[in-house]
C-alpha cells in the first residue's frame, strides 16, 4: 500500500537527518517519490515543479530495504543540492558526491533498523530490523572489500591514485565503490559533518571542475553557510 511506502520512506528520512543540520540554501520545499519498476533509482531533474525534489526509486512489493536503501541514497543527492534542473552529474568529482551519499544512506539503514526494533512502524514487525542490518551489512562488506581488492593495508588515497584517470570518466557509484567505505566511517565518526554536504554544489561547474577546486570551493560554501567545514579538511588530508 502507498501508505506502508510513505511510513517507511519517513522512517528512512528521520533516520538519515537524525542530528543533522539542515545548512543548504538551495533544498526544495517539498519531495515526490515516484517507483518505476525496471529503472534505475535517480533523481528526475525536471521543469514541472520548480520547488520539488523529485525522486524515482525501483522496488517490488513491500521491499523495504531496498525502498529504504534507494530513498536514502536519493535523499542524499537532494542534501547535497543535486535536485534541480541544471544538477547533471559531471566528471571529474562526481565520485566523491556517489560515495558520500552511498555512504549517508548506509548510516542511515544502521539506525533505522534501531528504531524499527524498539518502534516497529508495522504491527508485530520488530523482528525485520534483522532483516535491515543484513541487507546493509552485505553491501558494507562488499564496500570494505573493494577498497582493499589490491592491497590489504590500502587506504582512500592508494585507492584513488590507482583509479583516478577512470573516475574522470566514469564517476557513478559502481565506479567509486572503493571509496565508500572510508566515507562511512567518517559520517558515522563524526555525523556533524553531514551538514557539510549541504555546501556541495554552489558554485558554477558543481562537480566538473579539478578536485583540489572542488575542495577549496566546497570549504568556502562550508563557511558561507556557516557549516562545520570539516569533511572537505577531512578528505583533502586523506587523499593528499
Amino acid at each position: 500500500m502507498p501508505s506502508d511506502a510513505a511510513a517507511v520512506m519517513e522512517r528512512m528520512r528521520a533516520a538519515c537527518l537524525a542530528g543533522v543540520a539542515l545548512v543548504s540554501d538551495r533544498q526544495p520545499e517539498r519531495l515526490r517519490v515516484d517507483n518505476h519498476a525496471g529503472t534505475l533509482p535517480s533523481i528526475w531533474l525536471h521543469n514541472q515543479a520548480p520547488t520539488t525534489g523529485w525522486i524515482i526509486v525501483s522496488i517490488g512489493t513491500r521491499d523495504w530495504c531496498k525502498l529504504a536503501y534507494q530513498f536514502g541514497h536519493e535523499l542524499g543527492h537532494v542534501l547535497c543540492n543535486s535536485w534541480q534542473s541544471d544538477a547533471k552529474p559531471r566528471n571529474p568529482c562526481q565520485w566523491v558526491e556517489e560515495a558520500l551519499v552511498e555512504a549517508f544512506s548506509l548510516r542511515g539503514l544502521q539506525l533505522l533498523a534501531d528504531a524499527w526494533e524498539h518502534v516497529p512502524p508495522f504491527r508485530n514487525d520488530a523482528a525485520f530490523a534483522g532483516s535491515i542490518r543484513d541487507y546493509r551489512e552485505k553491501m558494507v562488506v562488499d564496500y570494505r572489500a573493494a577498497l582493499k581488492e589490491q592491497d590489504d593495508t590500502a587506504s582512500l588515497r592508494t585507492w584513488f591514485k590507482e583509479h583516478e584517470a577512470s573516475l574522470h570518466v566514469d564517476g557513478g557509484v559502481k565506479a567509486a565503490k572503493g571509496a565508500v567505505s572510508t566515507m562511512l566511517d567518517l559520517l558515522q565518526s563524526d555525523a556533524t559533518m553531514i551538514a557539510d554536504l549541504g555546501a556541495l554544489n554552489r558554485w558554477p561547474g558543481r562537480s566538473g571542475i579539478p578536485l583540489q577546486d572542488y575542495l577549496n570551493l566546497w570549504e568556502k560554501s562550508c563557511a558561507e553557510l556557516k557549516a562545520p567545514g570539516r569533511l572537505p579538511v577531512r578528505l583533502r588530508k586523506l587523499l593528499a
